[in-house]
């Protein structure tokens, strides 16, 4: 019997023994593959990282060039409106000058046009009280007999000028056609002095 305990024993002691070598060989497998997935978890958090980086740098180089963009078309809008004002304040000043600069300014306006043939000159409200009869007699004397300007019943709808109407073709001298024929020509020597 003595044996048999002894047998038993040596057996357990085995037992012990491999299970001591299989735990601590499954810790050492157990450790590895854990050492293992935190350096590929390192690796995938490092990438991770320089990829948000990248991207926040190309992020904020888009932000700031919108902003930029944005911040030019705005400077650029009220650099174009006060040019327009400009303009605008000129088709004004045109409009307020005297009655013998608005006559002269017909006077030179029609016998410069290299005009010929019967023509009537449309006027607006205003320029209907300064050209008269006796005006449109001076100025068709100097046209002779080449061309002669009556005056149209028509009423322009425009701010100051008149246009210069022969069979349904017009010259167009009023004072915002006028303008806005300089102001392709002219905006960029404005704009030079202005900004």
């Amino acid at each position: 019997m003595a044996s048999i305990n002894n047998l038993t024993s040596k057996i357990i002691k085995d037992a012990e023994d491999k299970k001591e070598v299989i735990l601590s060989e499954a810790e050492k497998e157990s450790k590895k593959i854990i050492d293992k997935k935190i350096e590929e978890a390192k690796a995938a958090e490092k990438i991770i990282i320089e990829k948000a980086e990248i991207e926040a740098v190309s992020k904020k180089e888009r932000i700031i060039s919108n902003a930029h963009l944005q911040a030019r078309n705005e400077k650029l809008k009220a650099k174009q409106e006060v040019i327009s004002e400009i303009f605008q304040s000129t088709v004004e000043a045109l409009c307020s000058i005297s009655e013998d600069d608005f006559k002269n300014f017909v006077k030179t306006a029609i016998l410069n046009s290299n005009i010929t043939g019967k023509q009537k000159i449309i006027l607006n409200n205003e320029g209907k009280k300064i050209i008269s009869e006796a005006v449109l007699l001076e100025i068709n004397k100097e046209l002779k007999s080449k061309a002669s300007v009556n005056l149209s019943e028509e009423t322009g709808n425009f701010k100051g000028g008149f246009i210069l109407e022969k069979e349904g073709i017009e010259i167009n001298n009023t004072f915002e056609a006028l303008v806005n024929s300089l102001k392709d020509d002219l905006s960029q020597e404005v704009a030079r002095e202005l900004f």
